[in-house]
């Protein structure tokens, strides 16, 4: 046997000097400049951000790189390293629902709405750019907030908007980015991902508040509490394009109305028992249970990240409230799939303190929490689970909180 299968980040750097040459030798000049957005984990808080809820997501070290440089034609065209057969032309004029498909609408859809934000002409964003990307898509871990993350910068930049230079401009542009993907790729998602790849920091998790963009810097340091976060593809690929997804969104949206609140949110302060005796429709009390439980979880896995950056707790302790996270989106919110819950189960089996999936659901990835001896164990006994169950072999990576989305070059 081989072992695991890791793909750990490579060096930024030397990552960004390889993608400007290529440019240069595919589009004939220089780029003016190269920039990096993140992958990212959401510890925990899963399926809430559309309900106005609390989440916790953390920036990886593994990145997505966009290569940029000015067209001044009214035109966005986009190369991917990873699809070099499927290159992106469009006119900005031509970009709507749908207009251009597949990985260059969240390219071209950034492009599209900074022009109608910015009130600019569209020669003002219009690019060539190249894209190389090191976060593996559908696998949960925001690889498309990536993309279109990275593009806002380039764009921001090269516009002169100076919108990444604070935080609140930085929550402009992911509200640009969320747009983009909403309106252009028409996937459902709500604004965590792309707040998480533009406004977190090394060393944290950011508590994202979904009703008002409020956040805070939770200290979450892994090694400091003899822990790793270990990040488990599984390999089943997802998309939040998909049916399912919206259905769920759907279905919470739906819970709210038969409560006649705008979101869950605002009766998450509620006993929950409490409030599924208001919702007649049985068919809703699991999805709006899940919402409701997971925003009670987010702020306990707070209350315990500070405890243990002050001394007086320990990282480990969060451990149970990621297992009940994963049996609440397995259970109740339906959005699990064999592949994750063998991940836990055979993660937990080998020592690790909790797990839960992370990211949309149907496929993608399990972040587990695991003493930083026993990572090596950990990961041999779920590929081990893997291949006994007959399923494809997962892909692991180390999960350290990482910087957010910057110029690279």
């Amino acid at each position: 046997m081989s072992g695991p299968d890791w793909s750990p980040s490579q060096d930024l750097g030397e990552r960004a000097a390889e993608l400007a040459e290529r440019f240069a030798a595919e589009v004939g000049h220089p780029p003016d400049g190269v920039w990096a957005a993140p992958g990212r984990v959401n510890l925990i808080g899963e399926h809430v951000d559309y309900a106005d809820g609390l989440c916790l997501p953390f920036a990886l070290p593994h990145t997505t790189l966009v290569a940029a440089s000015h067209r001044r034609d009214g035109h966005v065209v986009a190369r991917s390293v990873q699809r070099p057969q499927e290159p992106v032309r469009v006119a900005l004029a031509e970009v709507g629902p749908g207009t251009p498909g597949g990985w260059g609408a969240y390219v071209a859809g950034v492009a599209a709405v900074l022009t109608e934000t910015e009130d600019l002409p569209g020669e003002a964003f219009s690019i060539d750019a190249l894209v190389d990307s090191e976060v593996p898509v559908g696998s949960g871990l925001s690889s498309s907030a990536a993309l279109s993350c990275a593009t806002a910068l380039a764009l921001d930049d090269l516009a002169g908007l100076g919108l990444a230079a604070d935080d609140a401009g930085r929550a402009r542009l992911a509200q640009v980015c969320v747009r983009a993907e909403n309106e252009v790729a028409q996937a459902p998602t709500g604004g965590m991902d792309q707040a998480a790849v533009l406004r977190c920091t090394s060393g944290h998790a950011l508590l994202l508040d979904t009703r008002d963009g409020s956040t805070r810097q939770v200290p979450l340091d892994p090694r400091g509490g003899g822990m790793a976060l270990l990040v488990i593809d599984t390999r089943a690929e997802h998309t939040h394009a998909g049916g399912e997804y919206a259905q769920r969104r759907a279905a919470t949206e739906e819970a709210a109305r038969a409560l006649g609140v705008a979101t869950l949110r605002e009766v998450a302060e509620e006993p929950v028992d409490k409030v599924l005796g208001r919702l007649t429709d049985q068919a809703l009390h699991a999805v709006a249970r899940h919402v409701l439980t997971e925003i009670s979880r987010v702020r306990e896995t707070v209350a315990l990240l500070d405890a243990a950056s002050s001394g007086s707790g320990r990282l480990a302790d969060i451990g149970l409230l990621l297992d009940a996270s994963h049996a609440s989106l397995r259970d109740d919110y339906r959005v699990s799939s064999r592949e994750l819950d063998v991940a836990v189960e055979a993660a937990r089996s080998a020592g690790a303190v909790g797990a839960r999936m992370t990211g949309g659901g149907f496929g993608g990835s399990v972040v587990a929490l695991v003493p930083a001896d026993s990572v090596q164990e950990v990961a041999a006994a779920v590929d081990a689970a893997f291949g006994s169950s007959g399923l494809h072999a997962p892909r692991f990576l180390l999960a350290e909180p990482s910087p957010s989305a910057r110029r690279v070059v």
